[in-house]
């Protein structure tokens, strides 16, 4: 663990004291050092890790608990590099991975849906803790490690394979079915009430995402694969933009 991780460590075992209702004194009197000594130990963030081990033995947890409360403490990604989206696409297998576990899909879950073995699944899970994706954790169980307001980059590698493999596909429906919804709105908006609209359409999108890990409870027969796209642009169809007076 570098500087910068230690310094992360000392401010939740700070909190951990403070949630025990230890002082420096009381952790001073438990290592058997001057209460000096473990302020300056502390402000330094300077310390081995035997004397972690200890102070973990103090506060009656162990340094692998601690480490994941650094972890849960670090800001989460909104986007990745464009060299790790590369990365993502050029494996087919690892883009659903990768998007199984930003819908919170468990190994169990997308060995039963796809012809991946646990094996295939781990090892895109290991590339995935790499690429800042997941934090892998004991029995291949992970935290994702991305914000709600992720997004792959708009004009990216892998918005660039969906527009080129999936739009179509998608499209390609009459989404005339029980639940399926397709609209097409057009329409004149000031900058203000557009942003405000678009906020709003996050917020639709964030309710799909609570209601998928509400509903990952259910049997597999009470489920079915939905997906949700939401656009908003400033855009006039092309064969309508040609009609168009000049200087309008």
């Amino acid at each position: 663990m570098g500087m910068s991780g230690t310094a992360d460590l000392v401010q939740v075992i700070k909190a951990e004291l403070k949630a025990a209702g230890l002082t420096y004194a009381d952790l001073a009197q438990a290592l058997g050092l001057a209460e000096s000594s473990v302020k300056r130990m502390l402000a330094r963030a300077d310390m081995p890790l035997s004397r972690i081990d200890a102070i973990c033995a103090v506060l009656k947890t162990d340094f692998a608990t601690l480490s994941r409360q650094v972890a849960d403490t670090q800001p989460l990604r909104r986007e990745l590099s464009l060299a790790q989206e590369r990365a993502v696409v050029a494996d087919r297998k690892l883009l659903l991975v990768a998007v199984s576990v930003m819908s919170q899909w468990s190994l169990e879950q997308i060995v039963a849906t796809y012809r991946l073995s646990e094996a295939e699944v781990v090892r895109r899970l290991v590339q995935l803790d790499r690429l800042g994706i997941i934090e892998l954790r004991p029995l291949n169980r992970y935290r994702l490690k991305v914000a709600k307001t992720f997004r792959w980059r708009p004009h990216g590698p892998v918005m660039q394979f969906f527009r080129e493999h999936a739009m179509a596909d998608f499209f390609n429906a009459g989404f005339d079915g029980e639940g399926e919804l397709l609209m097409l709105v057009h329409g004149q908006l000031s900058p203000a009430q557009t942003t405000a609209l678009g906020e709003r359409l996050q917020r639709v999108a964030q309710d799909f995402a609570q209601q998928h890990l509400a509903d990952q409870k259910l049997p597999a027969s009470q489920k079915q694969a939905c997906t949700l796209l939401i656009g908003l642009r400033s855009w006039l169809f092309g064969a309508f933009r040609e009609l168009r007076r000049p200087g309008v």
